[in-house]
């Protein structure tokens, strides 16, 4: 007796045309062009939260580098001090310090400018 898949084959094509709820046209309608369209927005947000990271790291660097500027000190100068000093704060903390504590902030940039003399 051989093994018919009617019911495996009609959940598979269910978990596609729901996750295809949404898209224009036959892209939600039709299994075979949904499977694409699917396919391709898996591997574009897959792709997306690479590219999340990245952006992020951007905007931290460019907070820190403005924070740094009003402070007369480089951001590479500033990051070299810090390190120079064992302080291992990363960029999102030091993002956040640049935004909210000000204060905290200028006394970071203090310690590394001293740590490079």
């Amino acid at each position: 007796m051989r093994i018919k898949r009617s019911v495996n084959a009609l959940k598979k094509r269910r978990a596609i045309l729901k996750q295809a709820k949404g898209y224009r046209g036959a892209k939600s309608k039709l299994y075979r062009v949904a499977r694409q369209a699917v396919m391709k927005s898996l591997n574009y947000a897959y792709i997306g939260r690479r590219l999340k990271k990245r952006d992020f790291r951007r905007l931290w660097i460019a907070r820190i580098n403005a924070a740094c500027r009003i402070n007369d000190i480089s951001y590479s100068r500033f990051i070299n001090g810090l390190k120079k000093a064992e302080i291992t704060l990363n960029r999102k903390v030091l993002s956040e310090l640049a935004i909210n504590n000000k204060e905290e902030f200028s006394k970071l940039v203090l310690i590394a400018k001293e740590s490079l003399k």
